[in-house]
């Protein structure tokens, strides 16, 4: 499953996904925020497809017209508002268990740095959460909020997950940017990746 798809089964489970949307080159977008524009393909491999993170809306729809041209006929371009990470982390649902990894910041600091804040294994039959790291890191809420969405997609996924597979999810809280990159408004939960991962 590739990014693109990946965010379709976000919405389709109705998880809180990125607010993307297709670029067609006619979009006014707003110059007091920053964007993300991207090349998506429908099916197959999408490593190392162009994007552009953080951009003003000129530069993404300069940018927005070239990947258009040179990418009409494989793909996508779609765009959505940047925004700032406050704490990311993956949620990976397993059949007996389900692992919540967090981290301070972008998701890169826990999956290029292997930085790692709190890590909680939840066993589901008896039930039994275990913290390693810090334990208050992420506040109750946010814990029970991440569980809720886990036992949606496991719902969601059941015969694929009993079949000794796993769901891996990729999640931020996150505030919206203003154009000098300065955080806005309230934090959210933004989840922007979903794979299916074979045993």
């Amino acid at each position: 499953m590739n990014k693109l798809q990946g965010f379709y089964e976000l919405k389709h489970v109705g998880i809180p996904s990125v607010p993307w949307k297709i670029f067609t080159g006619n979009e006014i977008l707003d110059p007091n925020m920053l964007w993300t524009i991207r090349v998506a393909v429908e099916f197959g491999e999408d490593i190392n497809l162009p994007r552009a993170v953080g951009v003003t809306a000129e530069e993404a729809q300069l940018i927005g017209q070239q990947y258009l041209k040179e990418y009409r006929e494989r793909g996508l371009v779609i765009y959505y508002p940047y925004f700032i990470a406050l704490k990311s982390g993956i949620i990976e649902v397993k059949e007996k268990q389900v692992v919540i990894e967090a981290v301070r910041g972008d998701l890169w600091n826990l999956t290029s740095k292997g930085c790692r804040d709190v890590t909680i294994i939840y066993d589901i039959n008896p039930p039994r959460s275990r913290f390693f790291g810090k334990p208050d890191f992420l506040k109750e809420h946010e814990v029970q909020e991440l569980h809720r969405y886990a036992a949606r997609v496991r719902v969601k996924y059941k015969d694929y997950i009993f079949d000794r597979n796993s769901i891996m999810l990729e999640w931020s809280y996150a505030v919206n940017s203003d154009i000098k990159k300065r955080p806005i408004g309230e934090s959210y939960l933004v989840f922007y990746e979903l794979r299916m991962l074979s045993s």
